[in-house]
């Protein structure tokens, strides 16, 4: 139960306290209550910004600044009081540049005036669940757009939804007018989601099938953890020749598939497994960190001397590597300190040596032919896509089970971090193809749709007449987004864990699971007979 003597209220995050909500001190994230309340007045400036914009139009300043705003509120990506400040300080002086008088003006109207997060908080539950999933589908949404940014490309419906969007939390309106504003941030999520494809493969090429090592090389190298590829190239060439070896961890493992980033023979391999390890596993590193997003988590102080931070991502303290991207202070850490004398083998949590990436949309429908064969001499039973975020939260290991579990004659798509609970499992192959394909990022959702697209066109069926069943596992917002994204799909009997949103509201739960069946998950025996029909 909320009430005003709460010290915070966050309940974005799979892990939130209670799966209720974190009020205390701190969330269960590690921000302190003082960095959630930056949040929100960041949130409710952000709103105010878009109802400054109604009537105007979206230039690549504000569109830039809004991505910005909303990107650095996702879970694990700022911890850092004096960097959301500045962000605030950006928001409202954008605004103040569109309606330039408004803080003078001797009649306020109150029309663009930030929105008080309490409102929200406070608010009817089911209303506040409505806007909840608005408002953390954007925040991840925005993620996409923002790398899209980065490298060049954008789309303006979308930049204009963000508007529309932050608008529609600031009103006191009624489900009838949330709920189309839900499934259209899904919609408009979709097509963020291509334009990033897009953007990816058009900048790196399209992803190949890549095997991984796990094992790190003696001499100097570099840990580079988030999404952006963008910043991974920039490093790579700045390595260049420099005797310092460069390895991926957690979502940046599937940048060793596209051809522009794999021809650095440096780029040698992925370090770590997935977000809720780094500190057990960066303890004592004899190399640097870089954070280019999500998901960083509190530093300990056994390695907080080689984290480096870019983009939106910060810690009080760390060394931040601007706009400019001279990452001359971590490759100055990384000869510093040296790296392993000699190489190291590590393993995945099942004990793999290797891992594999890049079965993208173009991978995958380069075969589609051999698939669908596949399927109808039945030498293949059943497709499971079985990813999306990992965690800490015990019972995640539901996922590495149900793998284990799935028949020998089905095929585990996946993507995003979750993966790490099962990709380095040897699971051989069916009818020539491999039975675990690695898709990408949380962001390759879109390959996986593109994919259960082509897959029914071939049957002259819909996605959900295929003999496919999504078996998701969620933390932070970007799964939101891709989640209203499938739900805009009009995709059912998806199975969500370990549990359930705590801002879905019992009657906004009772709607999902009447209109597209979702299911929370159980156990894995149970579950595969319900998806098998036995």
């Amino acid at each position: 139960m909320m009430n005003d003597k709460n010290k915070m209220f966050c309940f974005q995050c799979e892990q939130t306290a209670g799966c209720s909500g974190c009020t205390g001190n701190a969330g269960v994230c590690g921000k302190t209550s003082s960095v959630s309340a930056l949040q929100d007045e960041l949130t409710g400036a952000l709103i105010g910004l878009a109802r400054a914009c109604r009537d105007v139009p979206v230039t690549g300043r504000t569109s830039r600044i809004i991505l910005e705003g909303l990107f650095t509120t996702v879970t694990n990506v700022s911890f850092d009081g004096d960097s959301i400040r500045e962000m605030i300080r950006r928001v409202q002086e954008e605004k103040a540049a569109i309606v330039p008088g408004c803080r003078g003006c001797g009649a306020p109207c109150g029309q663009n005036n930030d929105y008080g997060m309490a409102g929200l908080w406070y608010g009817d539950e089911d209303i506040r669940s409505l806007k909840s999933l608005i408002l953390f589908g954007i925040r991840g949404m925005a993620a996409y757009a923002y790398h899209a940014m980065v490298l060049g490309y954008s789309d303006e419906t979308v930049n204009r939804f963000f508007l529309k969007a932050l608008f529609s939390i600031g009103e006191d309106w009624g489900m009838e007018e949330l709920l189309p504003i839900v499934l259209e941030t899904g919609e408009v999520n979709l097509r963020c989601m291509e334009l990033l494809d897009r953007a990816n493969t058009e900048t790196f090429g399209t992803p190949i099938p890549t095997t991984v090592p796990l094992t790190v090389e003696k001499g100097p190298f570099i840990v580079i953890s988030g999404h952006d590829l963008y910043d991974l190239k920039l490093l790579l060439e700045q390595t260049e020749g420099k005797g310092i070896n460069i390895y991926t961890h957690g979502e940046m493992l599937p940048a060793h598939a596209y051809p522009l980033l794999k021809k650095h023979p440096h780029l040698k391999g992925n370090f770590g497994t997935a977000w809720q390890n780094q500190q057990k596993e960066f303890a004592g590193i004899p190399a640097p960190v870089l954070f280019t997003t999500n998901c960083l988590m509190p530093v300990k102080e056994s390695y907080s001397d080689r984290v480096f931070t870019t983009e939106v991502v910060a810690w009080p303290g760390l060394v931040h590597i601007d706009e400019d991207k001279d990452f001359t202070p971590v490759i100055e850490k990384a000869l510093e300190l040296g790296g392993y004398a000699e190489g190291r083998e590590f393993t995945g949590i099942n004990g793999g040596k290797e891992v594999t990436t890049g079965f993208g949309h173009g991978t995958v429908l380069s075969v589609a032919d051999q698939v669908v064969d596949a399927v109808k001499t039945g030498a293949v039973s059943h497709f499971f896509l079985v990813g999306g975020c990992d965690g800490a939260r015990p019972g995640r290991n539901y996922y590495t089970e149900f793998v284990k579990l799935a028949p020998d004659d089905s095929i585990i798509l996946t993507l995003a971090c979750g993966k790490y609970r099962f990709n380095d499992l040897d699971l051989g192959t069916v009818s020539g193809l491999p039975r675990l394909m690695d898709m990408g990022q949380c962001n390759d959702a879109y390959s996986a749709i593109r994919v259960a697209s082509a897959l029914a066109e071939a049957f002259g069926c819909s996605v959900n007449d295929l003999p496919l069943t999504l078996v998701l596992s969620w933390y932070e917002q970007k799964a939101v987004c891709i989640l209203l994204s499938l739900l805009h799909l009009g995709i059912k009997n998806i199975y969500l864990g370990p549990t359930l949103p705590a801002f879905l509201s019992e009657n906004v739960l009772g709607y999902l699971v009447e209109q597209f069946q979702i299911s929370p998950t159980g156990t894995p025996e149970e579950d595969l007979k319900k998806m098998l029909g036995k």
